[in-house]
């Protein structure tokens, strides 16, 4: 079938959402996003009341599922995204949370879901452009604007999601004073440093903690500070430098994204 004939989904060989997300480094994002999502205390709370964190094989079987999502979302064909969509929206609106006050919520509320889809979308641009990934400011305005069909598929209006890096950045400052480190968010974080890997994912042991300090401290310095962390000078400076070893030692092993050999091979067919 000849390449412009294929379902490519929502995105496709000429976006750059596909030169973004087929990159390697873009693992250090996932974590850093998922750091960045908990430190909203409804989304950590309802999250944290509906997994079972403490217990390595449903933590893990959550992360590796949330892996799979978003590898449909981003490189599946039309149907599977559509799948996808309901699948996720329905598990959505199944789940329900309860604040500190005792009040019940949905974990289906458009500000919980746009908060998600912010933080997850800025930790894939802010790593992009911080390790090194040969992308423009216009292009990541382009990212972003792209992505608003992500939050489409998890049931946002994409009339109220941020089009650009400046949108993106301007919500955080309107959303920062709603934001700190619950208990929960506090404890996923240190159960992060310490994983407790099922049987078959032990060997990453020696991998995971230093991807997961290495996301942590690539979060913005108000948000460490959120969790406690210090303002220490020169952080961001060896942070990027060590963001860019990592995209240049792991750009050539697109194998651990799921969906990324396909992609670039499109991607070149298409250049």
């Amino acid at each position: 079938m000849p390449a412009d004939d294929r379902d490519h989904g929502l995105f496709g060989p000429q976006s750059v959402t596909w030169r973004i997300m087929s990159e390697p480094v873009m693992w250090v994002a996932g974590v850093r996003a998922l750091y960045l999502q908990a430190l909203h205390p409804k989304v950590m709370r309802g999250t944290w009341q509906n997994s079972s964190f403490t217990q390595s094989e449903q933590a893990w079987g959550r992360f590796t599922r949330t892996i799979e999502y978003v590898r449909v979302r981003t490189f599946g064909t039309t149907p599977e995204v559509e799948r996808a969509g309901r699948r996720l929206r329905h598990l959505h609106a199944s789940l329900r949370g309860r604040d500190e006050d005792g009040r019940e919520f949905s974990l289906a509320e458009p500000e919980l879901l746009l908060w998600v889809h912010c933080a997850e979308i800025c930790s894939e641009a802010e790593i992009a452009r911080r390790s090194g990934v040969q992308v423009t400011a216009a292009e990541l305005d382009e990212f972003v604007a792209e992505q608003r069909r992500s939050a489409e598929v998890v049931g946002l209006d994409r009339a109220i999601v941020p089009a650009s890096m400046a949108e993106l950045a301007d919500y955080f400052v309107a959303m920062r004073p709603s934001l700190r480190a619950c208990p929960e968010a506090r404890r996923a974080l240190r159960l992060s440093f310490v994983p407790r890997l099922p049987l078959p994912l032990v060997p990453l042991r020696l991998v995971v903690p230093p991807l997961n300090a290495l996301a942590f401290a690539s979060l913005p310095r108000w948000a460490r500070q959120l969790y406690g962390a210090p303002a220490v000078p020169f952080t961001d400076a060896a942070v990027n430098a060590a963001l860019r070893a990592t995209f240049e030692s792991t750009t050539r092993l697109p194998v651990i994204v799921p969906g990324a050999v396909a992609a670039r091979q499109l991607m070149r067919d298409a250049a």
